[in-house]
């Protein structure tokens, strides 16, 4: 009689990653980040994630006797980095704060690319007067204040810096005074581009002008580091910010926990993430310039971001020919009219391609540019690579 074969044992399934993440949910930036964690765990998990409803300053921290495979978190102050070593677990450290002592993988913004881009949108606009609004002991403001002093000095100008201490955390006092500030605004050469650290720092600037009789944006234009879409609408004045890849850190991060998880070794150096672009509201969408004609040109430029218009059509709308055009282009920004039409359209053609589905043809129509070979030789040029390639570069960060 022939034995019956031996039936298979069931394969067990694979264990499911137990992930913490404490990070605040209660800002843009906190849950895009959540967004980016959740993009890597659909195409790459499944995870058992870990988090709860928290504000910006309020404590985080993993539950006494927590079970788990590891931990995303903003590592803030010493007492959470030594609570997270204690865990003996992979830890990726997604905030811009660098403790001494700590040795956590990290992944966060790139601060000077962020700096550039400020003043990149400052100089843009015309702007030759900055300022940083700082807030004191905090060494992560410290590093974007240092980084935007220098990339002001590398532009050949000058910044100002004016500091006071704040409540918690990045939050100035809701009782700072105001008066003194908007004195030390005043002092300054108009009109003149500031930075913040955040919307919470930008709105107090905005207060004090009002305190002072100061026009925003017309005479102080207020930039925040880091876009929160309500906070920033909320301001009396909307307020323009730098659009942090929040998302991509977190995607990052989450990709870097899985390696560690899996027993890889942790990069030596920080991962830095260059923030996406400048979110232009009404708080700075003005022209710092005097000359009426380069005001006109400059703005019938970007009104027309979508249409394919040439300098000659730039030069009858301003009113003057088209070589006192080039030549006020020169003087003034240090470029020439066509640098500037490609310029703006490359830019709208940036935002077509993360933030919309249209086909690269369409984009480069949306865009100004006559045709998507044009669109493409642009790109290649300026960024270095396809407009395709640079919509899936962004989007798998």
């Amino acid at each position: 009689m022939t034995a019956k074969p031996a039936l298979a044992r069931p394969l067990r399934p694979a264990p499911v990653p137990r992930v913490a993440v404490l990070v605040d949910t209660s800002t843009s930036w906190g849950r895009r980040l959540l967004q980016g964690i959740n993009n890597y765990t659909r195409k790459h998990g499944p995870w058992q994630v870990f988090v709860e409803a928290r504000g910006m300053e309020e404590p985080l921290r993993v539950p006494p006797g927590w079970q788990g495979d590891g931990v995303i978190a903003r590592v803030g102050h010493a007492t959470m980095a030594a609570e997270l070593q204690a865990l003996r677990l992979p830890v990726v450290n997604v905030s811009g704060i660098q403790l001494p002592e700590t040795d956590f993988a990290r992944v966060t913004t790139d601060m000077k690319a962020g700096a550039a881009l400020a003043v990149n949108h400052f100089l843009d606009r015309g702007f030759r007067h900055f300022a940083y609004f700082s807030l004191l002991g905090l060494s992560y403001v410290a590093t974007q204040q240092d980084a935007f002093v220098e990339a002001v000095r590398q532009s050949g100008n000058e910044c100002a810096v004016h500091a006071v201490k704040p409540r918690t955390g990045a939050e100035p006092d809701w009782n700072l005074d105001l008066a003194e500030l908007g004195r030390w605004l005043k002092s300054l050469p108009k009109p003149v581009g500031v930075l913040t650290w955040n919307a919470s720092s930008s709105r107090e600037i905005m207060f004090a002008c009002q305190v002072a009789g100061l026009l925003v944006p017309e005479e102080v234009a207020v930039l925040s580091g880091s876009d929160d879409d309500v906070l920033c609408e909320l301001l009396h004045v909307p307020l323009s910010a730098i659009h942090v890849a929040s998302d991509q850190i977190g995607h990052r991060a989450a990709r870097m926990l899985d390696k560690l998880m899996r027993g890889g070794a942790a990069p030596k150096k920080p991962v830095l993430i260059p923030p996406l672009r400048v979110v232009t509201r009404q708080s700075t969408d003005t022209l710092a310039i005097r000359d009426r004609a380069l005001v006109k040109a400059l703005s019938f430029i970007r009104e027309n971001a979508a249409r394919p218009i040439q300098v000659d059509d730039v030069a009858r709308q301003a009113g003057i020919s088209r070589r006192v055009l080039e030549r006020h282009f020169m003087q003034i920004l240090g470029r020439s009219p066509a640098t500037e039409i490609r310029r703006v359209h490359l830019e709208r053609a940036r935002t077509l391609l993360v933030e919309s589905d249209l086909p690269i043809p369409d984009v480069a129509e949306a865009a100004g540019f006559g045709s998507p070979e044009y669109l493409a030789y642009v790109f290649r040029t300026e960024v270095g690579m396809t407009p395709l390639r640079y919509r899936k570069e962004i989007r798998s960060r």
